[in-house]
């Protein structure tokens, strides 16, 4: 396969475009918080993070790193005007108070209905690394992942079925793909968008599932 993979930083500012004015948005470890560094400056977007923390900004420029003001991936970040420090609890207290309009979340697969497993991959020797991500998969109003669709091994990300450990049930409504972006609704896998020169049948057959045009 010669496509072109859509980097991290395409993906984030892909994310960061189609994020709502007003919305109230959280960053999971890894390649979603590198939306932070992306947000369109005619929008107000306020970032929450489960350690504490309403109105990030950017990440910390090097050499401007406060390393009391982290992320839940403990990154160096900035503060907006109007940010605040809160406990544990209330930070998350507000995510399954369902206060929170999207989460953007890693994933190790996600299944045609929307199911999320991104904690473990059930090996014998695996690290599981839940965080918060069970209850933002529970309490944010949607979930979208970004995520390479196919493994090193070339083995397809979209299942019909997951095959790890469940995070949380039909709770994904996108996934930002370095190959498609794609849409999960009632009625099946959407594709959004495609990188240049890849086709609906070519996707359907590296992903080995139905996926419909956009």
């Amino acid at each position: 396969m010669n496509h072109r993979r859509r980097s991290k930083t395409e993906l984030a500012r892909q994310v960061a475009r189609d994020i709502p004015d007003g919305a109230y948005i959280n960053l999971g470890v890894g390649m979603p918080t590198q939306v932070a560094n992306h947000l369109l400056p005619d929008r107000e977007i306020v970032l929450h993070s489960e350690n504490g923390v309403l109105g990030m900004g950017p990440m910390a420029a090097p050499g401007e790193e406060d390393w009391e003001l982290i992320n839940a991936g403990k990154e160096p970040v900035t503060l907006l005007p109007g940010a605040s420090f809160f406990h544990h609890a209330d930070s998350f207290a507000m995510i399954r108070g369902r206060h929170l309009d999207i989460s953007v979340l890693g994933a190790y697969q996600v299944s045609t209905a929307g199911d999320l497993a991104n904690w473990s991959t059930g090996e014998p020797n695996a690290v599981p690394a839940v965080g918060g991500a069970m209850d933002l998969a529970a309490g944010a109003r949607q979930i979208w992942v970004i995520m390479d669709l196919l493994t090193k091994d070339g083995c397809s990300k979209v299942v019909d079925r997951c095959s790890y450990p469940l995070t949380g049930l039909k709770c994904v409504k996108r996934v930002y793909g370095d190959l498609a972006t794609l849409e999960i609704t009632p009625h099946g896998v959407r594709a959004i968008d495609l990188v240049e020169g890849l086709d609906i049948a070519e996707l359907q057959r590296l992903l080995g599932v139905d996926i419909s045009p956009g």
